[in-house]
């Protein structure tokens, strides 16, 4: 398989974020998503998996766990989560991450929202694939948890991601799923051309 040269980074928002009410909350990081998202995210050679949450408290579950698989037993006993949990960081706010996008690469990101919802600045995959490959700018995608992210966070994005669309009605993906789908559309080898 070729190697697709790509400058991306990965956020996963917990705050500010809709719940069912559509009230903005924080919502609690889960173990699944960090261990799947961080394995998908090394999968596909992302620079940097972001957890998004100001809450102490979460960001200090965030770091015992990555703690225990790259360092001690959890290290020796999984080498493969070892190197998936290389990728994870976690940071307060997304200026935070856009700061420290910066700072890594000396460029401003291209922000990049997914939604499960439709917008009219949306692009398709294979046109956001095309500008990912094509600039010399890091894409930071970015995935909502609860509800969705907030109008004002979609508001701040230069692209929107097509939903993505199964064959069924049912459209309610776990952002672990979606974000291992979107990965692979905007990432992969073109497995279609072999």
């Amino acid at each position: 398989m070729s190697r697709i040269d790509a400058n991306v980074y990965l956020g996963l928002v917990h705050h500010p974020i809709y719940n069912k009410n559509g009230e903005k909350i924080t919502t609690t990081v889960t173990n699944l998503d960090l261990h799947d998202i961080s394995r998908a995210a090394k999968t596909y050679d992302i620079n940097k998996y972001f957890v998004i949450n100001h809450l102490e408290s979460q960001q200090a579950l965030v770091k015992r766990m990555q703690n225990y698989w790259t360092s001690g037993f959890g290290s020796d006993y999984n080498e493969n989560r070892q190197e998936a949990f290389s990728v994870l960081n976690i940071e307060d706010t997304l200026d935070d991450v856009l700061k420290a996008i910066k700072n890594e690469t000396g460029k401003e990101a291209i922000l990049v929202a997914t939604d499960a919802r439709e917008f009219p600045n949306q692009k398709s995959y294979s046109k956001m694939r095309d500008l990912i490959y094509s600039s010399d700018r890091p894409y930071l995608l970015i995935f909502g948890t609860g509800w969705g992210l907030t109008e004002e966070t979609l508001d701040r994005c230069d692209y929107m991601l097509n939903p993505i669309y199964g064959r069924g009605e049912f459209n309610h993906l776990s952002v672990r799923s979606a974000a291992s789908i979107i990965l692979d559309r905007l990432l992969s080898s073109p497995w279609w051309e072999e």
